[in-house]
Formats: structure tokens, C-alpha cells, sequence
């Protein structure tokens, strides 16, 4: 975990003008430090040995053996705390499921800004999801392709919490914006994903946007 409230970040991008620019922007965000960047999925698990990086940004299309799926897979095994926003030019539903399966915590496409990429790296380290909104429209079509339900009656307490966890909290900071036990908060949340027919904090948080649920 990073010291204090700075966040580590490490970049991974086959291409030098982007981990230059983002080294730019992340650089002035007082949150925000930057422990390396690396062009290939090898360096970056590698460089995740070293730096213990909070969040990584990562491409997915990446030259090496190593591609960014295999390196998301390889590092969520590895190092559990470190979580992955993934920031590449193909939103694809193949890609963008393959990546949120492998346990990527945020996808944006290469057109976000540097406010939303930092905003997404604070998202996924705070536990929760970013997603660029052509990603929640491709997976509301998986999810509606696959059969959803449509009423899911929410209490008002799982309502706050999922509302909650759809703005990035984490189980312990929702428990103490609710003034709840964070067990209470797991058993909500088991309630919430059951309720919405989902298995994952990304799927939850694209059903509530999606049915409006927040209201």
C-alpha cells in the first residue's frame, strides 16, 4: 500500500508518447505518485515485484509474450492489492470482457481525458470501477443478452450501499459513511449481487447505471 494518502501508479504502454503524457498529467496530482513505466507486460510484472505499485495503468496490446490480459491475470495473482485500470485504444466486447475477467478494475478507451484516467486510478484503488461509457453500454448488452431481471427490489440500506459502491468506496469507508459494521456492509453487497443477478462489483455497478437504480 502506498504511504499516507499518495497513490503508487506504474504505466504500461508500448508506446512512448503515452507514457510520457500520462507521466505528465499523473505527475501534478498531489494524490498521485508515479513509480515506473515500462512498454511490455514481462516489465511490468517485473517492475511490480519492485515498486509495489497501487494501481496499474495498462495497454493491452503490447508487444513480448506477455500480452495485457496475460499480464492483468498474472499480476491480480501475484500481488492481490495492486488493481488494474486498463487504458487502450480497442473497447471491443471480447477484449473488455477478457480484461475485467482476468480482474481489471477499470477500462477506458484511449479518447478519456487525464481527469478520467486519474479519477479511474483513485476509483480502483478505493476498490471500485471506472468505465468509459461505451464499455457499461457494451456490457449492459452482455447483461441483457444473458437474461438479467428487470425488478430487483433493493431495500433502501442495500440502495445506499450500492449507491456507494458505484462511486468507488470501499467496504470499510461505506461502513463508515453509514455508521455500519463492515461485515454488514459484505452482507449487503452478497444481498445486492444476488438481487441483480450479478457476481462482481463492475456488473453491479453497470445494472444500477443502467436501470437507474441510484434515484
Amino acid at each position: 500500500m502506498s504511504d499516507g494518502n499518495v497513490i503508487k501508479v506504474l504505466i504500461v504502454d508500448d508506446h512512448e508518447v503515452v507514457r510520457d503524457g500520462l507521466e505528465v498529467f499523473l505527475g501534478v496530482q498531489d494524490d498521485i505518485a508515479l513509480v515506473g513505466k515500462v512498454g511490455r507486460g514481462e516489465d511490468a510484472l517485473d517492475l511490480c515485484a519492485q515498486a509495489r505499485p497501487d494501481v496499474v495503468v495498462m495497454d493491452l496490446v503490447m508487444p513480448g509474450a506477455m500480452d495485457g490480459v496475460s499480464a492483468i491475470r498474472a499480476i491480480r495473482q501475484k500481488y492481490p492489492h495492486t488493481q488494474i485500470v486498463v487504458l487502450t485504444s480497442f473497447g471491443d466486447r471480447a477484449r473488455v470482457n477478457a480484461a475485467l475477467g482476468a480482474g481489471a478494475k477499470g477500462f477506458l478507451l484511449k479518447d478519456a481525458t487525464g481527469n478520467e484516467v486519474a479519477d479511474a486510478v483513485r476509483k480502483a484503488h478505493a476498490d471500485g470501477v471506472a468505465l468509459s461509457p461505451d464499455v457499461t453500454r457494451l456490457l449492459v448488452e452482455s447483461l441483457t443478452e444473458a437474461g438479467r431481471p428487470q425488478s430487483y427490489d433493493l431495500t433502501w440500506r442495500e440502495q445506499e450501499v450500492l449507491a456507494l459502491l458505484v462511486k468507488g468506496f470501499s467496504n470499510p469507508a461505506i461502513a463508515s459513511k453509514l455508521d455500519i459494521k463492515t461485515s454488514t456492509v459484505k452482507t449487503h453487497i452478497g444481498h445486492i449481487f444476488s438481487k441483480l443477478g450479478v457476481s462482481s462489483r463492475v456488473e453491479a455497478a453497470t445494472v444500477a447505471v443502467e436501470h437507474n437504480l441510484l434515484d
